[in-house]
């Protein structure tokens, strides 16, 4: 793991909890994308001492999750293009509540070649979510498993991990379609996704709050914009990302 070089003593890290701020890279349509939640369990009232509502390991785990809500109503199915290549295509037809070209913004499939197995699809749904932190902070995405779904996906959601005191960038939800004949269906307001966040030590407790789009973090993400479309492995880049970094990146929204 890549430290960053910040200025505080060690004996002030472990006390205190990390700082991790949230914030929406674009603020076209922002009414769509709810806050961050912390993951709440359906738990009702203890009946019983040894219910899993009182789990400390459940409880634990859940007061390290955050979930990302589904800012949106779709109905998708596979289409081709004209040239063979896999596409989406609306299944609500005229009856949808999103435009056709509103669509084609929010949903990119990734050419066949960049698939991981030759019959299954994989898109992504841009989001303009992006977390970042001013210490050493490991970001997980991971599906949200928490959560049943009478209707399931037809694929997987793939999961990924990535320094966020570092490499912050916005998020997208990628998914792999294995049942192409069946419709995919996400429900606004229902979790997309989860995030779990790793700290040093990781007992330490997570504050999550909205972030300020500053000049310096505005600076530092068209330094590392775009950098996956010239090289393989970004993850290469850190040492040098870590040393144009500037102290700080964090400043919480202050409302009146």
């Amino acid at each position: 793991m890549i430290l960053l070089r910040v200025d505080i003593e060690p004996s002030q890290v472990e006390a205190g909890s990390v700082t991790v701020g949230w914030l929406l890279t674009d603020r076209e349509g922002a009414v769509l994308y709810d806050a961050p939640r912390r993951l709440r369990g359906d738990h009702r009232p203890r009946s019983h001492a040894k219910s899993a509502s009182a789990c400390p390991a459940i409880l634990n785990l859940e007061s390290r999750l955050f979930e990302i809500v589904c800012p949106f109503d779709l109905r998708l199915g596979l289409a081709e293009t004209q040239f063979g290549e896999a596409a989406v295509k609306d299944l609500a037809g005229a009856m949808s509540p999103m435009r056709g070209s509103a669509l084609d913004r929010l949903v990119i499939v990734s050419p066949r070649s960049e698939w991981r197995h030759p019959d299954r699809p994989i898109l992504q749904l841009r989001l303009p979510y992006l977390f970042v932190a001013d210490e050493p902070v490991y970001m997980a995405q991971l599906p949200p498993f928490q959560h049943y779904r009478s209707e399931p996906l037809p694929g997987l959601t793939l999961s990924g991990r990535f320094p966020i005191h570092i490499w912050p960038r916005p998020l997208t939800w990628a998914f792999e379609w294995h049942a192409t004949d069946s419709p995919l269906v996400l429900r606004r307001g229902e979790p997309l996704f989860y995030v779990q966040f790793e700290t040093e030590p990781a007992t330490r407790p997570v504050q999550l709050v909205e972030a300020e789009r500053t000049a310096a973090l505005d600076t530092y993400l068209k330094e590392i914009e775009g950098v996956v479309n010239y090289v393989n492995q970004t993850f290469s880049l850190m040492k040098s990302a870590e040393e144009r970094r500037p102290q700080k990146l964090v400043r919480p929204v202050q409302r009146g």
